[in-house]
């Protein structure tokens, strides 16, 4: 199994690490730690040093109650960033719903784009439909940022979250979009309630059988702090706990703030798993 983006075919066969920078004032964990170009680019440097397979760099806060960011803002929050982080030598993921912003990051050089409405916005399919070969990430999300937690989705989140993630591929299959481009996320935390979170990753397995890698995306969730009573900044063990949690139930790709300590937990958990198999 691999992951085919826009300059590389990112290999499946061991859990990949994806690590977030966030260049935003206000993102829930880390706002305004990594604002300005020279700090964004010194971290994504760090975190390659620490292990990370993928970088994903986001201009606009998707955390619960945020306003959405005018495209011009957002603009020139991420494009200074992304210039000089395709240069670093790994895939490169644009986190934004904006198909203006996705073809002008593409246009770049980002290899993915990553997209909490699962292109769902106007012009976004034909955004990524018309790239030759760029990696896309679908996520789901009940509601939007803003209002996402107040009136979370009903029931049970699984089958939703399938049907979901499925209706949106067929429309990009349905456009030429090659099935080894796309990845899913179930979209922790967007609109859900925790036991709908937790019931995603207890149950992750049911969203594997139609054959599409899954992205996770757990770190520092409000989710974990609610099970551990830990605020944001103290969520490190339930984040890493997490992350290998979802790695057991399959997920080929984790989407975390503290990559060093999430792939040491990875690699004892390949390295236990190597053994078991022997």
């Amino acid at each position: 199994m691999h992951w085919q983006t826009a300059r590389f075919r990112i290999g499946l066969d061991r859990p990949r690490v994806m690590g977030i920078v966030n260049v935003t004032p206000d993102s829930f964990s880390d706002g305004g730690r990594h604002a300005s170009t020279a700090s964004a680019i010194a971290h994504c440097e760090a975190l390659l040093a620490e292990g990370a397979d993928l970088l994903d760099i986001g201009g606009e806060s998707s955390r619960p109650g945020s306003p959405p960011v005018p495209l011009d803002e957002e603009r020139a929050r991420v494009l200074p960033v992304l210039r000089e982080a395709v240069r670093l030598g790994v895939p490169v993921s644009i986190d934004t719903y904006k198909p203006e912003l996705m073809r002008e990051a593409l246009d770049l050089g980002a290899d993915i784009v990553n997209d909490i409405r699962a292109l769902r916005e106007p012009g976004a399919l034909e955004a990524v439909a018309s790239h030759p070969g760029c990696g896309v990430c679908l996520m789901h999300m009940h509601g939007e940022p803003r209002t996402m937690q107040k009136s979370p989705m009903q029931g049970d989140p699984v089958p939703q979250v399938h049907a979901f993630l499925r209706e949106r591929t067929s429309e990009l299959v349905a456009r030429g979009v090659d099935r080894s481009r796309i990845v899913w996320d179930p979209g922790i935390g967007f609109g859900k309630t925790v036991e709908q979170n937790f019931a995603l990753l207890a149950r992750q397995r049911e969203l594997l059988g139609d054959g599409w890698p899954l992205l996770a995306g757990w770190s520092r969730k409000s989710s974990l702090g609610a099970v551990t009573g830990l605020p944001v900044n103290d969520r490190l063990a339930a984040s890493v706990a997490a992350a290998v949690l979802a790695v057991e139930r399959g997920a080929r790709i984790v989407r975390v703030h503290d990559v060093k300590d999430t792939v040491a937990a990875i690699k004892v958990w390949v390295t236990t798993i190597s053994l078991a198999n022997e």
